[in-house]
């Protein structure tokens, strides 16, 4: 696929349209809930702390899409049926000419690409009321480059992993749920294709603070599929608990680990001003298996608020496997300027360890606009994530700027080096800067 200047070109055109035809905004008075007051600002992506909100109104805005649908059809309406999405290209400019890796997602140095185009289905389960149990679900479907970083091994992977394409297809998200009120203060039971719970950067573009991802989240889990509980003990405390096939691997690929054990518990301050979110994201035997990745994985994000305008997320994890590939994950396809191809690296024997930290610390500026500054570790002690034992350092520093409720844009500047070896530009280079942009608009 060319490079698709056209987007940028289109969403200029289209930007006075959707300015007039911005009336997502929900009602300013704050909707009933069962949980502490929302501790952040509107202007960021999110208004809760990490980890699973039971009790938290669906206060998401209604967008265009969603609206003619339910015009033409009030059954969806009537039962909260939401079908939306967004359209999200990006341009960098780098110091690398044939490959931004290990940097994600924009790995194509110097040109505009599609990262993402999504359509969601969803409804969100009511979980304030507790009368009557409810039930939602989730499907998102994704097309862009970003597809390679979301792929889960035996579901549309081999555009990836058998032809190496710039572009592919992933339905990232295909879940269900069904809330219970009555058990404590509430239970939620997912079951299907759903996002790793832990990170910080675990989500789609909307959802993000950055257009690029921390070096230590481009190399751990991106989803699972399985069954999990999420279990409200009361306002301070939650508890997640699931079953899986591994990460990124279907539940019937060759390559899935079945049960893969998870346990996460989410801790809020009583003064609302500090969250805890952690435990074990994946834990089995920690083998690597029919070439794909088996990892191990450990998070604890701790996230401070020092008044709704300004907060800091700091997150590590620990990773491990046993008698994996250098490299990761085998990429049958061709080898790319952009990265990936040739099949399986060097096995490594042994357990291949891997240490992560990122912070954010985010200011806002304006009620449209925020400023996100990054600075994030990864020490891959085997080289089995990367495909170099080095240890790296990134500095990013951002901006968000919203014009609409419906359109944004995301400039930010970015430096990279690596310690020990030459990971950038496909072996070349030491460190590596970069300027990016994305746009991102909603309909």
């Amino acid at each position: 696929m060319r490079s698709p200047c056209w987007l940028f070109v289109l969403i200029f055109f289209l930007m006075p349209i959707f300015s007039w035809a911005d009336e997502t905004h929900n009602s300013p008075t704050e909707p009933p809930r069962r949980a502490k007051p929302a501790p952040l600002d509107a202007v960021f992506p999110s208004t809760e702390y990490l980890g699973p909100t039971i009790g938290v109104p669906n206060t998401d805005p209604i967008y265009p899409l969603t609206k003619a649908i339910w015009k033409g059809s009030p059954i969806l309406k009537e039962n909260d049926i939401r079908v939306y999405g967004w359209i999200n290209p990006s341009y960098n400019l780098s110091t690398s000419k044939n490959s931004n890796v290990p940097l994600s997602y924009n790995i194509v140095p110097n040109r505009i690409e599609l990262d993402q185009l999504v359509l969601r289905l969803e409804r969100q389960p009511d979980t304030v009321q507790c009368d009557r149990i409810d039930w939602g679900f989730r499907l998102s479907n994704l097309f862009g480059i970003d597809y390679r970083y979301t792929t889960a091994q035996g579901i549309f992977s081999g555009q990836l992993l058998n032809h190496n394409k710039l572009y592919g297809y992933d339905p990232v998200e295909a879940y269900g749920q069904i809330y219970f009120p009555d058990v404590v203060e509430g239970l939620i039971l997912t079951f299907g294709r759903y996002i790793s719970p832990p990170d910080i950067e675990a989500q789609l573009a909307p959802q993000n603070y950055l257009l690029t991802h921390s070096l230590m989240f481009t190399y751990d889990i991106y989803t699972m599929t399985g069954i999990n509980t999420s279990l409200k003990f009361n306002d301070q405390w939650t508890l997640l608990l699931g079953v899986h096939a591994g990460g990124d691997v279907a539940t019937w690929n060759h390559a899935s680990h079945n049960p893969s054990g998870q346990l996460m518990v989410r801790w809020v301050s009583e003064e609302n001003n500090d969250s805890l979110w952690g435990g074990i994201d994946s834990l089995n035997k920690g083998h690597f298996k029919g070439n794909h990745d088996n990892l191990q994985e450990f998070n604890l994000t701790w996230t401070h608020r020092f008044s709704k305008e300004i907060h800091t997320v700091t997150e590590v994890y620990y990773l491990y496997q046993y008698n994996a590939c250098l490299g990761g994950t085998c990429n049958f396809g061709p080898v790319k300027p952009y990265g990936g191809g040739g099949g399986c690296g060097t096995k490594i024997p042994g357990k291949s360890p891997v240490w992560g930290a990122v912070n954010y610390t985010e200011f806002k500026l304006t009620d449209k606009s925020f400023l996100s500054a990054r600075l994030d570790y990864l020490n891959d002690v085997k080289g089995e994530r990367t495909g170099f034992a080095t240890q790296y350092m990134s500095y990013t520093l951002g901006i968000t700027y919203a014009f609409t409720s419906l359109f944004s844009i995301r400039p930010e500047v970015r430096y990279e080096k690596a310690y020990h070896a030459r990971p950038y530009d496909n072996g070349v280079r030491k460190y590596q800067s970069t300027f990016g942009v994305d746009a991102i608009l909603r309909f």
